[in-house]
């Protein structure tokens, strides 16, 4: 990061201002930083931040070339946060919007002479079957796109890092989270007994890590003057195994009435030799169909048997996390879910009182 006077604040360029990492960032960021966010369709709304409407799939961003050139000639970094992350969308259009999206931002921050950070996954990792990609085409874009648009970085004229987060959670204290994640419903369906099955080993590692320690890692770096590596925002070897998740959800499910039936876990073959062509039968359910493939599609990506390099906790680059940390954080996601509208309807168990100044067992430090 060039030279600064004492009495200016770095310019950061951030995409994706209004998604749930972005959200996070601009928390982190706005003390150090001053940012503008490039944002096409949804606002974000954040009078800590600058906002510039543009378009990363038009050349030099629909910009004029007076705009696009007062632009680059601001900024000092560059977070690229904004990613298709629909898997209910054309293919075609994912690879579009995580490719040239990529390419796009990458010159501009070669105009700028400005170090880029690239907001990729930790799930890159985790190639799918062909069995997999034929059944779940979205996903399958979103992860293949996501690994050509790192190597589109890795191979830019600027400095760079490439920052791999797994399932980004809401806030670890608060829970509270900028949209409803395809993760956090099926958590919540869990917690309402809507899923009599579940694909994947109980000893399966679910990566989960909140928001709150992501954005903190992304902000130590920048910091930092980190301007180069690839950094696995992950909770590793402390990852929740998939049925210490069901176990917290169930066990959260116990203050609104009677636990429900614990899932079965079916193993990943069977859940495509058997349960899968089951469900695409006639005879299924329409409802029902819609809601297992989906979660069906999140928990075959976001399962893994060995667990994620971390590079939480290495210089610059935040805390680790331990798995009380993420059991804490999981019951305070839950607590934020159910307070919403897609959470149980009515406390069916009368709970005692709190006592003045107390908190519940799970949110206490």
């Amino acid at each position: 990061m060039p030279h600064l006077p004492p009495t200016r604040r770095p310019v950061l360029l951030l995409t994706g201002g209004s998604g749930v990492l972005g959200r996070a960032l601009i928390e982190e960021l706005s003390p150090g930083f001053r940012i503008i966010c490039l944002r096409h369709r949804t606002p974000v709304d954040d009078p800590r931040v600058e906002e510039v409407r543009a378009d990363l799939l038009e050349p030099g961003l629909g910009l004029s070339r007076a705009e696009f050139a007062r632009l680059a000639a601001d900024v000092d970094v560059v977070v690229h946060s904004a990613a298709a992350t629909n898997w209910k969308a054309e293919p075609e259009a994912i690879w579009r919007a995580n490719l040239d999206g990529t390419a796009t931002m990458l010159d501009l921050a070669a105009r700028a002479q400005a170090p880029l950070h690239h907001i990729s996954t930790a799930f890159v990792a985790n190639p799918l079957a062909a069995e997999e990609q034929r059944r779940f085409p979205g996903a399958a874009a979103y992860l293949a796109s996501k690994t050509a648009a790192e190597q589109a970085v890795r191979e830019a004229p600027v400095p760079t890092t490439i920052l791999r987060p797994s399932v980004v959670m809401g806030d670890s204290v608060t829970g509270r989270i900028a949209g409803a994640q395809g993760l956090t419903r099926a958590l919540g369906a869990i917690v309402k007994g809507q899923v009599p099955v579940l694909p994947g080993e109980p000893g399966a590692r679910i990566d989960m890590v909140p928001q709150d320690l992501v954005a903190r890692a992304i902000g130590d770096l920048l910091r930092g003057g980190v301007t180069q590596g690839e950094y696995w925002l992950t909770a590793g070897a402390e990852a929740l195994l998939q049925c210490e998740v069901v176990d917290v959800c169930l066990e959260f499910a116990d203050r609104y009435g009677p636990r429900p039936h614990p899932p079965r876990l079916i193993p990943v073959e069977s859940v495509h030799r058997l349960l899968l062509p089951l469900i695409e039968g006639p005879t299924f359910p329409e409802s029902l169909r819609r809601r297992f493939q989906t979660y069906a599609e999140l928990l075959l990506v976001f399962q893994r048997a060995l667990p994620f390099d971390s590079s939480l906790g290495s210089p610059h680059c935040g805390t680790a996390v331990t798995k009380d940390d993420l059991r804490r954080a999981l019951l305070s996601n839950l607590t934020a879910w159910a307070a919403g509208p897609a959470g149980p309807r009515r406390q069916r168990r009368t709970r005692p009182a709190l006592q003045e100044g107390s908190a519940p067992r799970e949110l206490a430090s």
